[in-house]
């Protein structure tokens, strides 16, 4: 799903309604598919205490039409709707939709009444997309009611979480805070960065007129099922382990054999076909003992249990799909120069994670290269601070990706994935849960297993394995609790993970 800026949802609505369906209908069917959902999350509607709060622009303009559907279709229990501003002040579409509301026999209250401190659902329709600034006056007064005055309320809000900047992550102000968002058209910026999303509460993306052709070419885009859909189809009934592809892992050291071992497992339960873990002859035998389907390759080692720079990794790639190559190799010398020998070696799909990320390896259109930085290692291979990292995490990214054509994953909330033609895709799934040792590793793991079977779709087997990644650790975390929750527990959710993405890849 792509994701828009203010400015481009205008230039969107103005190109649409250009087009011919007036901007009353956009409205129209804005409220429409407000109360659509409505009537699929809280049925009965008309057992419901309900609070509009309609602010003077377009944003109250919809809560206006989702008023008149109420009362029109449902009179629920109650309905109070409330204009925080004086009526005077509403123009064009929003004031024709306050007008048809009182023609339907709507009455329009100007502050909340005593009685409707009691709603079971408020709607939040004060302030959307066209806000400039902190908000002020009345509709930051309402608010500050939306969080405190409405104790047994749901929140839903139109667009946006009223006094949420569009644009960005961090609020410049007081926000509302929602159970659920009904947006319009595609998700806006500020619904994919933290901490803003965290005021979203879940997302729903709901069509109103305007052809994708408008938007197309809009380079931001919220990571989702339907991005990637052949990688969740059924296989074939011919397949065999030669069909889904040749993972090799070069990881580990000794002292370090569970980064490697982790990785090899993920690959598997990702689904590629044959793994194949490289390491340090001392850390052979921690490894295989893991698991059994993992294949192993004894390399010469250091005194200090690392691999050694003339292990000749370069004979190994013969047959492999994919290469992974980071996770617990250590921080020796003379790994920079043989990570680059190695990406000099291999033409097909290299992953570089952990003590590979060295910044020497840079990709093009005949050689897929992704690298998989935490905002530390994000910080070594631009020589910018991590908390310059943090502050500017997509342009950074981007940046990167593009002038070293490759693909960048940025961990951290909200996991970025860069791709060398300059879009970048927001990863909506994770949990702080998975703020624990190996789960890079994993990640590591279930690239490289994706990218083994679909070495032709790079990018949509990083973005689902990011994807996976984090909504089995949500899984994971809802059994286990956000404290307790291990690594490896990603990879016993992931089958139930699969299995919902199969479903929202057709959902939209």
């Amino acid at each position: 799903m792509k994701l828009l800026t203010a400015a481009e949802m205008r230039d969107v609505d103005r190109r649409t309604i250009e087009s011919g369906i007036p901007g009353l209908v956009l409205m129209e069917n804005a409220g429409q598919r407000v109360t659509e959902f409505l009537i699929g999350r809280f049925t009965p509607l008309s057992a419901q205490r309900i609070v509009i709060l309609c602010g003077k622009g377009n944003n109250g303009g919809d809560g206006f039409v989702v008023a008149r559907q109420l009362l029109t279709r449902f009179r629920p229990a109650a309905l109070h709707v409330v204009l925080c501003a004086a009526p005077e002040l509403l123009h064009g579409d929003a004031a024709a939709n306050y007008q048809m509301f009182l023609a339907a026999g709507g009455t329009v209250h100007s502050e909340i009444p005593p009685e409707a401190r009691c709603a079971t659902l408020v709607i939040d329709a004060l302030l959307g997309t066209g806000l400039a600034g902190p908000a002020s006056g009345a509709p930051l007064t309402a608010i500050h009611e939306i969080n405190h005055g409405f104790p047994l309320a749901k929140v839903v809000a139109i667009d946006l979480p009223s006094g949420m900047p569009s644009d960005s992550g961090l609020p410049t102000g007081a926000c509302a805070r929602a159970d659920f968002t009904v947006t319009f058209t595609a998700p806006k910026l500020a619904h994919a960065l933290p901490p803003n999303c965290d005021l979203t509460g879940e997302l729903v993306v709901a069509p109103i007129g305007s052809p994708a052709s408008l938007y197309e070419h809009v380079k931001l885009s919220l990571n989702h099922p339907s991005l990637w859909p052949d990688l969740l189809a059924p296989r074939a009934p011919a397949g065999h382990k030669g069909t889904y592809g040749h993972a090799l892992i070069i990881a580990g050291s000794r002292g370090k054999t569970g980064a490697a071992a982790m990785a090899g497992l993920a690959a598997l339960r990702a689904g590629a076909g044959l793994v194949t873990i490289a390491s340090a002859h001392s850390a052979i035998a921690e490894i295989s003992a893991h698991a059994p389907e993992l294949m192993t390759e004894p390399l010469r080692e250091t005194e200090s249990g690392v691999i050694a720079l003339n292990a000749h990794l370069s004979t190994l790639t013969v047959g492999k799909t994919v290469i992974a190559i980071g996770p617990g190799l250590g921080r020796a010398p003379h790994i920079a120069p043989m990570v680059g020998a190695l990406a000099e070696a291999f033409d097909g799909p290299l992953l570089l994670d952990a003590d590979a990320l060295l910044g020497n390896v840079s990709g093009g259109p005949a050689r897929t290269r992704i690298l998989t930085p935490h905002p530390g290692e994000m910080s070594r291979l631009t020589g910018k601070t991590a908390a310059e990292v943090q502050a500017d995490r997509i342009a950074i990214a981007r940046d990167y990706a593009t002038r070293h054509t490759v693909i960048l994953v940025l961990k951290g909330q909200r996991t970025l994935i860069a791709m060398p033609d300059g879009s970048v895709c927001i990863n909506p799934t994770g949990t702080p849960a998975m703020g624990t040792g190996g789960t890079g590793d994993i990640l590591t793991g279930m690239i490289a297993g994706l990218l083994a079977q679909f070495p032709e779709l790079p990018e949509q087997a990083v973005a689902a394995a990011v994807y996976l990644h984090g909504l089995a650790g949500e899984f994971a975390a809802r059994e286990m609790g956000e404290k307790c929750m291990i690594a490896t527990d990603i990879l016993r959710h992931l089958p139930r993970a699969l299995e919902e993405c199969a479903h929202l890849s057709h959902s939209l």
